[in-house]
């Protein structure tokens, strides 16, 4: 698209532009070290960077233009919200695309799903995805934006702070498949404080379909299941006993699930790189979008088995020259992804010793101290040897629950590098976890560095 026409469809203005007729033929970028030559550079403000600042540097390396609420001395489209233009600009670029969009959203696992999904969609055409966790209102669009005439399928993963949120993301990238995982605590405070709340929150992904769409809904979640009668679109569904579903589950002395795949065109075995028999769930996820896109049951289970990892903050491993393994799966945390991710570094540590350094689970409003509660008892029933719980408040009540564990309580994360480095001897596991908000990927990084 050339400057003018990006201009008219967000009713906006140009400023300092030279040739109006000039092509922005890259994606776009809010963070100026990431621009393209061809790209547009989108002056986001944040809490602590103003993007209008790096407007110069962008432009210097290779941007066509700022989008800008103001003008910055290069060429700019002036509007009057960066990142609700971002959205409008998406939207129209999306509907000169012939791509099918695959959304997914879901309280836990949405990235490594979305991943795992990918992997076996890229295996077949072109594909983009969302990077890493870039879920929200500014980080959907810019996914969208990387799409191009060759783009054969879009893959979004949708997260929702609020009720409101999917309707606002499906608003951009109408679905043509929709996959809702799972209904948890995360965000609960702000959806209204019950799961029920959640649920109507992430109901709004299969409401967004039209009749010719699919809906991929988890069979073994009661509040997924009631989303079936919100949706106009077709329901495949998957989980135990459903369509799509895993049989002969087992783990590898790494703690590495495999399964028999089943699907209703056949069955195939699939092992996967992953840690944690939750990670079945996550793979049946994207093996039902795959069915509804019409792979086979055998190219669904090649994609799964040469998945790997991608994203980084969740189950990654780390292993030192001194022997200690080192989890880092502090990207974020609520009840639900922390029970699974102790789980399954219980399962991976066997009968090595186990150390756990855990903060806070972000955002769950009046039940925070009995969530956290429940987690120190979960330590304590694993058999997992010694807690580290970094910050006051919360982590504190959850290392009073952590009955017969090594407890240590620490006040913040250069503490709890002190405490793990003097406390970790050779041989050792250590699981790192916690909301984002609180800064223990630093720790688990500086461990895996040690």
């Amino acid at each position: 698209m050339t400057l003018a026409e990006i201009a008219q469809v967000l009713d906006a203005r140009l400023d300092a532009v030279p040739d109006p007729e000039a092509l922005v033929t890259g994606p776009a970028a809010v963070d100026s070290r990431e621009v393209v030559s061809g790209g547009l550079f989108a002056a986001t403000v944040g809490s602590r960077v103003d993007g209008h600042d790096y407007a110069a540097r962008a432009v210097a390396g290779g941007a066509v233009a700022v989008l800008a609420a103001r003008p910055v001395g290069v060429p700019a489209i002036v509007v009057t919200d960066v990142q609700a233009a971002l959205g409008v600009l998406a939207g129209h670029v999306l509907t000169r695309l012939d791509c099918t969009v695959i959304a997914l959203t879901g309280s836990v696992g949405k990235t490594t799903t979305k991943d795992l999904l990918a992997q076996i969609l890229e295996r077949h055409a072109p594909t983009v995805s969302t990077d890493r966790s870039f879920n929200n209102e500014l980080g959907l669009p810019l996914t969208v934006l990387r799409a191009d005439a060759g783009t054969r399928y879009l893959v979004l993963e949708m997260g929702a702070g609020r009720k409101g949120d999917l309707t606002y993301l499906t608003g951009i990238a109408p679905p043509h498949v929709s996959l809702v995982l799972n209904v948890g605590a995360a965000h609960v405070s702000r959806m209204g404080g019950g799961l029920a709340d959640v649920a109507e929150a992430k109901g709004e992904l299969v409401a967004a379909l039209q009749p010719d769409g699919y809906a991929l809904l988890n069979a073994d979640d009661p509040y997924v299941v009631g989303m079936a009668d919100r949706t106009a679109g077709r329901i495949l569904w998957y989980g135990k006993a459903s369509a799509v579903r895993a049989e002969e589950v087992r783990a590898d002395d790494r703690a590495r699930p495999s399964f028999h795949l089943v699907t209703p065109s056949g069955r195939a075995r699939v092992a996967l790189d992953l840690v944690g028999e939750h990670q079945v769930a996550n793979a049946l996820g994207a093996a039902a979008a795959a069915v509804a896109l019409g792979l086979s049951t055998d190219e669904i289970a090649a994609g799964l088995n040469a998945a790997t990892r991608r994203s980084p903050g969740r189950f990654e491993i780390t292993e030192r020259p001194d022997g200690v393994t080192v989890v880092n799966d502090a990207y974020n945390a609520n009840p639900e992804s922390m029970r699974a991710g102790l789980h399954a570094f219980r399962a991976l540590a066997a009968d090595r010793r186990t150390i756990a350094v855990l903060g806070a689970m972000g955002q769950q409003g009046d039940a925070a101290r009995a969530r956290h509660e429940q987690v120190g008892r979960l330590v304590a029933d694993l058999g997992i040897d010694v807690l580290i719980a970094v910050g006051d408040g919360d982590p504190r009540a959850m290392a009073r629950a952590a009955s017969g564990v090594a407890v240590h309580p620490v006040d913040d994360v250069a503490e709890a590098v002190r405490v793990a480095t003097e406390l970790i001897t050779p041989g050792d596991v250590v699981f790192v976890k916690a909301s984002s908000e609180y800064g223990l990927d630093a720790c688990a990084r500086a461990l895996s560095a040690s």
